[in-house]
């Protein structure tokens, strides 16, 4: 073997290296922006998104408008979605637990509409879950682009965003709706 050989094959591997650690920073960089609300395509804080339109499980078209004075916990989920579903316990509970001071709006965007979202509740009756549906293709826009699912929203009681992420991470959601509550 020549020297020419050994130093060619460790550019290749300092090469190889350069590639998989910057592959993996880029996707550590776009983990930890979901994860801490630094979703840029989404609505921005303040946007007022209460024309945001969904459907209960009866077919009734709603609007977060209907919430003012509530703060508001919006989850976008799926049945097929991993990191929905191992979120949608907490969603659950804080939905149970919300009152009059808040409500929590799970928005299933399954593509199947009811027809995948109903048979997953009988499958899953443990969660106690009341789901929603958007009330067409255009009814989520006012909350900008939604990349990646769970995608959840604090939205203020005059029905102003206050705050987006993308993914789960666990006591996150109550974490920031208490902080929500907490503001006046």
């Amino acid at each position: 073997m020549s020297d020419t050989y050994v130093s060619e094959s460790r550019w290749r591997v300092a090469g190889a290296a350069l590639l998989v650690g910057g592959g993996l920073l880029l996707g550590g960089v776009a983990v930890a922006r979901g994860m801490f609300g630094g979703d840029s395509e989404g609505a921005s804080r303040g946007t007022n998104v209460s024309r945001v339109a969904f459907q209960d499980a009866e077919g009734n078209r709603r609007t977060l408008a209907e919430f003012k004075g509530r703060v508001v916990l919006v989850d976008v989920w799926a049945t097929w979605c991993p990191p929905c579903r191992k979120s949608l316990p907490e969603v659950a509970e804080l939905q149970k637990a919300g009152g009059d001071r808040y409500v929590v709006l799970p928005i299933s965007v399954d593509r199947g509409g009811w027809g995948d979202v109903k048979p997953f509740l009988v499958q899953n009756p443990q969660l106690g879950l009341t789901a929603y549906l958007p009330d067409g293709g255009k009814a989520l826009d006012a909350f900008g682009e939604i990349l990646g699912i769970p995608t959840t929203l604090i939205i203020d009681r005059e029905g102003r965003l206050v705050r987006r992420w993308s993914g789960y991470s666990e006591g996150m959601a109550k974490r920031a709706l208490d902080e929500a509550l907490r503001a006046r």
